[in-house]
């Protein structure tokens, strides 16, 4: 049992980290403006434009291989040294990666920008590495899910903001800037933000979990088919999400959509992550051990509340009426997935699947909100998914977030699908990819998260 100055660590840390959830969620989704930004300053076609997501999301990929390579043939690195270590090294090398946009931007190399893109995911591996699992383990397993989603709320905060900030900052303050002279100045800013997190993280005491004597080598992750189809899973929900993300500005300026112009589009580019952090927030209460069904209902009613007055004030009142009955959907699908992170994640996947086919296929005032809901319904994949895959994975957890940490590489791959869709077939054909994402996990949800251990 946990005394009270042990639980007391627990909450200081995980208050810390929330700080670090917002920061990746915000600087991960400011490359949805950074694409239709740099399209315009070099002149690219949409698949070239979705290199920005490929050159970001493959160091996932690289960084993870690197470290599952280091983990099997020497043992678990985290598992040795500890969380705290990691979560600093992936802050200075993210602050690294950040000061390379400025001679990026003074040279006016598209390349260049691919480079610090993939220097700043290398390191925000780590900290997704390192951050992820030692938010699960602060406490009871049985709330993890609970506790993932809550931090991961906070990380949404990050990517609800990010749009209108970032939209602001590029396309109307510096506006005017030459070429691709318009970074310059905030990815500075976000470089010196990053090193004082690494500061403020090496200053906070946070809970040490490591385990020396048990840093075993070799493949032993891989013995959990949970993990192994967590994997794909995870490579699946990333693809799709960002995928969505990053041409929904594109698919919202289409005259037969919305015919907006980019600055109107962040705003719904917004709501769209906003919608996200709504259902993690959600999620963290429902997925809670709380005992109190009236003060867990509550809650809910309170966030989701919160949510349609935010979209009230910032999108207007008539379109807070039409996210309010995506709400009441959300909200249903929530009571009905009955507090397993499981079952509410099948849920969750089969609607996205109901609200991409409309997307595809509509058009008007329809096709625009119900691809914006999808934000909503994504909200709890990432933790659900994350928890189901390494549970009861023991000392091979670090590992085994290593590999879905490099599953992300859906990031990569299928925006770049989606580009080339986009391409050859227009914008709104290129929806059909995201489909075939949410198909598969709501198999996951159904069936794939079932513990088994595969005979070695």
């Amino acid at each position: 049992m946990q005394n009270k100055s042990s639980r007391q660590n627990f909450t200081a840390a995980f208050v810390s980290l929330t700080f670090l959830f917002f920061m990746w969620g915000f600087m991960t989704v400011l490359n949805d403006i950074l694409i239709p930004y740099l399209k315009d300053a070099f002149r690219l076609n949409h698949t070239r434009a979705m290199l920005v997501q490929f050159a970001f999301f493959t160091a996932y990929f690289v960084g993870s291989l690197v470290y599952f390579v280091v983990s099997v043939v020497h043992g678990d690195p985290i598992n040795r040294l500890g969380y705290k270590k990691g979560i600093i090294a992936g802050l200075v090398v993210s602050a690294a990666g950040a000061l390379l946009f400025y001679p990026a931007a003074q040279f006016h190399i598209y390349g260049f920008f691919l480079t610090a893109l993939f220097v700043m995911g290398l390191g925000f591996t780590l900290l997704q590495i390192a951050a992820n699992p030692y938010v699960a383990i602060l406490g009871p397993s049985r709330s993890a899910s609970a506790r993932l989603n809550l931090a991961q709320g906070f990380n949404s905060l990050g990517t609800t903001i990010a749009p209108v900030f970032g939209g602001f900052l590029i396309f109307t303050f510096f506006k005017e800037a030459q070429g691709s002279d318009a970074v310059k100045i905030p990815y500075l800013a976000f470089a010196l933000v990053f090193l004082l997190l690494a500061g403020f993280i090496k200053l906070t005491p946070l809970p040490r979990f490591t385990n020396p004597g048990e840093v075993a080598p070799g493949f032993g992750a891989l013995r959990y088919r949970q993990l192994v189809l967590g994997m794909v899973a995870i490579f699946m929900y990333v693809g799709g999400e960002v995928s969505i993300g990053s041409i929904l500005i594109s698919y919202l300026n289409l005259p037969e959509i919305g015919g907006l112009d980019k600055a109107g589009a962040s705003v719904f580019v917004s709501i769209y992550w906003g919608g996200q952090m709504t259902g993690r927030f959600l999620g963290a209460v429902s997925l809670s051990k709380m005992k109190n069904r009236h003060l867990k209902t509550l809650l809910m009613a309170a966030v989701s509340l919160t949510a349609f007055v935010a979209v009230g004030l910032t999108a207007g009142w008539d379109k807070a009426q039409v996210y309010g009955l995506f709400l009441l959907l959300n909200l249903l699908a929530f009571f009905l997935g009955k507090s397993m992170p499981h079952r509410t994640l099948f849920i969750f996947a089969f609607i996205n699947l109901l609200l991409l086919i409309t997307t595809l296929t509509g058009s008007g005032a329809v096709a625009l909100w119900t691809v914006v809901a999808v934000g909503l319904f994504n909200s709890i994949m990432w933790s659900n998914i994350f928890t189901l895959a390494i549970d009861g994975l023991g000392k091979y957890t670090s590992q085994g977030s290593s590999l879905l940490v490099m599953m992300i590489l859906g990031g990569a791959i299928l925006p770049v699908l989606m580009g080339m869709v986009a391409d050859s077939f227009g914008v709104q054909m290129s929806f059909v990819i995201p489909v075939f994402s949410y198909l598969y996990i709501a198999f996951y949800g159904l069936k794939g998260f079932q513990f088994k251990r595969f005979n070695t």
